[in-house]
């Protein structure tokens, strides 16, 4: 069992009032150290692949092109899948507000001299046409549509695993996008970085327009207003567009972090959350796995893997807050098709929980709250911000911080922000780990809550894999997008990747 010290627990009683101080907590000896190889930063083929030419031509706006809005619906599509690998295919669903051609170019993000994406293909001009959006099924609140392929893309054996958007504009000027990823599992890398599509799913509140949408929090209560769980789906699919232009809430912070990891020349591949609970990844074919947004809605299966990977001795590092919360099921649509729905049922009844148990928040699994993401994660969703806090810094002497010129009690202007972890002490906590808390920053909960106090958490297990949570959104989004860039995240951020690829044994 865990061991925690005469500090923690004073400074614990203090979360949820008015804050803590930093400090540590100590688990058992350590064990073998294992074995990884030295890392491949600068010598991988994403930094070849990074020294293709940039564009930016893909944007809202370039060449006059105008976004999208749900009520129109005047271009919009939906991938046959999340990920796909090199030298398979993938489909894409578009309809339009009336019949006309379009074209779909595809881009990959990265780094590209700061660019920030590169232009990979644009196919011939495709015939699209009105399609129908299909209304909500009665007992879930599902949305589905059953749009046929317009435009397929033939992904080339040479083409490097990422993040990327596929872009579809209108002959009469319109814009809209869908994400997905080129994955590589077979493939051995220095990192992983995971992309939460059951979270944007779960966000997903297409068709927006007014009378007809639903996700996972919220559909229409009447005519052009939106009510909250009374209303809301159970199930949500991936065969639909997402909202509005297309851009999942949320993918702006896996942007970024994939921008800034290429920036940086680490030997990266990517997959999707759908991936993860799928069983397409062997973490032990990584020596770090990032989960790089918002990551909220986990399957058992994703979070066997997890535990997985920190057993093999690959790191885990999430980048953003309120990870693994709610409990899900990924099921196959109503044609068959593998990890096309998302099911949560939340506070309601589950109809069929199965043998991985309702789809509740994971911290009410299990007697004692034992599957509480914080088990694993060290720390855990705590709060709402209305407004970005400051992040207070603890720990300054730690390697995590090194570089950075911070000291204790310094604050990082506006990086606490939307949602925040903290560890609760009347939870459970990482088996046999030294817990560092590398901030204590108090906000004030919008949701009535009272004061909480944000904490990023470090855990380094006995074999000496870490395990790092930010503890916020705008974490990711401080490494590399122009309004919220920080040099001091960027380089404790780099500490900590770097210090997760040193080689061990």
């Amino acid at each position: 069992m865990s061991k925690v010290s005469r500090r923690t627990a004073l400074g614990a009683i203090g979360i949820g009032a008015v804050g803590v101080v930093g400090y540590q907590l100590r688990g058992e000896a350590a064990s073998s150290p294992v074995v990884r190889p030295a890392p491949r930063t600068g010598d991988n083929p994403v930094v070849t692949e990074n020294r293709a030419p940039g564009s930016d031509a893909w944007t809202v706006g370039n060449a006059g092109t105008k976004g999208v809005r749900d009520e129109g619906a005047q271009i919009q599509g939906y991938a046959s899948a999340t990920s796909v690998s090199p030298g398979e295919s993938i489909g894409f669903h578009i309809s339009s507000h009336r019949e006309q051609t379009c074209t779909v170019a595809v881009y990959r993000v990265g780094h590209y001299e700061g660019v920030g994406a590169r232009l990979m293909v644009t196919g011939d001009d495709v015939r699209v046409e009105p399609r129908k959006k299909p209304e909500a099924d009665a007992e879930t609140g599902l949305i589905a549509c059953d749009w046929p392929v317009s435009w397929t893309l033939d992904v080339p054996e040479t083409w490097v695993s990422g993040l990327f958007l596929a872009v579809f504009t209108s002959h009469d000027g319109y814009r809209s996008y869908t994400p997905f990823v080129v994955s590589d599992t077979g493939r051995k890398s220095d990192i992983l970085l995971v992309v939460p599509f059951t979270t944007y799913q779960a966000y997903n509140i297409w068709p927006l327009d007014g009378h007809t949408g639903k996700n996972l929090y919220k559909g229409y209560a009447s005519e052009g207003v939106l009510g909250g769980n009374e209303v809301r789906a159970f199930q949500v699919s991936f065969d639909r567009p997402y909202a509005e232009s297309g851009m999942a809430r949320w993918l702006d912070m896996d942007m970024s972090a994939a921008r800034w990891a290429e920036s940086h020349g680490y030997d990266v591949t990517y997959a999707t959350s759908v991936d993860l609970h799928e069983g397409r990844v062997d973490p032990s074919h990584y020596t770090a796995m990032v989960f790089s947004g918002h990551d909220e809605y986990w399957s058992k299966e994703m979070r066997d893997r997890a535990e997985e990977a920190v057993a093999v001795g690959t790191h885990l590092a999430f980048l953003a807050s309120n990870n693994i919360y709610f409990h899900i099921r990924v099921e196959d649509s109503a044609d068959g098709r593998p990890g096309r729905v998302v099911t949560c049922y939340k506070e309601a009844p589950d109809p069929e929980p199965g043998e991985t148990g309702p789809t509740v928040r994971w911290r009410k699994l299990g007697k004692k709250h034992l599957r509480a993401e914080q088990g694993l994660l060290g720390v855990q969703y705590n709060g709402i911000l209305h407004e970005p806090a400051p992040l207070v810094v603890r720990e300054s002497k730690h390697w995590f911080w090194a570089g950075t010129g911070l000291r204790d009690g310094d604050e990082i202007p506006d990086l606490v922000a939307v949602e925040a972890d903290g560890f609760n002490p009347s939870m459970p906590r990482p088996e046999d780990t030294e817990q560092t808390l590398l901030s204590a920053s108090p906000y004030g909960d919008s949701m009535g809550r009272g004061r909480k106090v944000q904490n990023s958490s470090l855990c380094v297990h006995g074999d000496g894999t870490l395990v790092f949570v930010a503890g916020t959104f705008h974490w990711p989004l401080a490494l590399h997008a122009p309004a919220h860039a920080n040099e001091h995240v960027q380089r404790a951020t780099k500490n900590l990747v770097d210090r997760m690829l040193t080689p061990r044994g």
